[in-house]
Formats: structure tokens, C-alpha cells, sequence
């Protein structure tokens, strides 16, 4: 396929979640038409980077749906300057675009040394690594040395909201995350962080994510 096809699918792709009344935030709309997911994929599904629906990635994960990933970066509202924590880095396409809208460094947590790898190498090719600083470890413990946090985004399904996600994040401060099912079904889960600690808990409805491994998390 080439490069001028390949921009025009995604542009279409794009469109179409406007159409449908999924994507309606200007900038998060902007950051995926620059930042186009056919960037993050092995060769084998780079023809398909194109379709609304997730694609595998080594180590038996995916990366998301488009639709999921415009869904999920709306309801964090990302803003200029935020401090964001990502779980779970997967390709590192989510990390990119929370890069692009936040304008300044993004920590994306990663468990599985293959996709540390995968995720850095599409990170540099899309010119994004500056940015992104993709960091080994557990997940579910969130990442200390950065914290607090404006905002925290889950891209795995946990069985419980882990309590060091919230600790982690500043008073007005939110976590989005997929909770439930192993494996099958999950709520998405918007925690806004009151100013006494205490949380509100706001459910998207239902979503389909891998499993969010770790202590704090499923137990791989």
C-alpha cells in the first residue's frame, strides 16, 4: 500500500468515529490524525490498521480499537502540561497520543519485556520517544517517583480498582480503568480523586480488555 493510500484510510477511519458521535473532541481527533495507529503494528497487520477493532501485538496482546482509544483519551480530558501515568504500554500507541495532547513527558508502565522493546522501536519511528519514557515494572503499583498524578489511564482489565492508583493521584485528579472480568468483560471506570481522598466512581459501560497483571491486579 502507499504512504499517500495509507494516510487516506486512516483519514476515512477517523471520519467515520466522527460520524458515528464517538470522536468529538477536537484534539484528541487532531493527535490520531497525526499519530495514525499504522504506525504501531507489525508489518503483517499494517493493512489492517485501518479497521475499528483491535490488532494483535506480540506476547499474545493487542492494541486497542481505535474507537476504545478515542473514548478512553475524552473521558481523561488531557490538557496542556498534565502530569499522565500510562498502564500498560502495549504498542506504545496510547503513550504517543497522550504525548501529542498533554505536550510534555508522558511514564507509561510496561510488565513484558517484548513489548518494551516493540513499543520503544515504534515509538522512535514515529518520532515520539523524546516524550515517552517507557518504564518496566508492575503496573498495578502505578509509579511513585513521578507522583501525583492529574491523570492515570489503565489499558488492561483489573479485577478491583488498585489502591495505589488512587494514592497516586493529585486531589481532582482522575484514574480511567477497565474493572472486572478475567479475560471477558469489564466496566470502564471513570475515579475522580476528591479533595479528602475519598473517590467518585462514575461506570462508561462495559468493555473488553487483556488482563491488567500484577499485585495489585490478576495474578499472571
Amino acid at each position: 500500500m502507499s504512504k499517500a493510500s495509507e494516510v487516506e484510510r486512516w483519514r476515512k477511519l477517523i471520519q467515520s468515529l466522527e460520524r458515528e458521535g464517538i470522536l468529538h473532541d477536537k484534539n484528541v481527533k487532531e493527535a490520531m490524525l497525526r499519530i495514525p495507529r499504522y504506525l504501531f503494528v507489525s508489518k503483517d497487520y499494517r493493512d489492517y490498521a485501518h479497521v475499528d477493532e483491535p490488532l494483535p501485538i506480540p506476547a499474545g496482546q493487542t492494541v486497542s480499537a481505535p474507537h476504545m482509544v478515542a473514548i478512553m483519551l475524552q473521558l481523561a480530558d488531557l490538557r496542556p502540561g498534565m502530569n499522565v501515568l500510562e498502564i500498560g504500554t502495549g504498542s506504545g500507541w496510547n503513550a504517543a497520543l497522550i504525548a501529542e495532547l498533554v505536550k510534555s513527558d508522558v511514564y507509561t508502565i510496561e510488565r513484558i519485556p517484548e513489548l518494551i522493546e516493540f513499543a520503544r522501536k515504534n515509538l522512535e519511528r514515529a518520532g515520539c520517544s523524546g516524550r515517552v519514557h517507557v518504564v518496566p515494572g508492575d503496573g498495578t503499583k502505578g509509579f511513585p517517583p513521578k507522583a501525583p498524578y492529574d491523570r492515570i489511564i489503565v489499558t488492561a482489565g483489573a479485577p478491583d480498582i488498585p489502591e495505589p492508583l488512587v494514592e497516586q493521584l493529585k486531589p481532582g485528579g482522575k484514574l480511567i480503568i477497565p474493572v472486572g472480568n478475567y479475560h471477558l468483560w469489564q466496566d470502564l471506570l471513570e475515579i475522580i480523586k476528591r479533595p479528602d481522598g475519598s473517590v467518585k466512581v462514575k461506570n462508561h459501560g462495559g468493555v473488553a480488555f487483556v488482563p491488567l497483571i500484577g499485585e495489585y491486579g490478576w495474578r499472571g
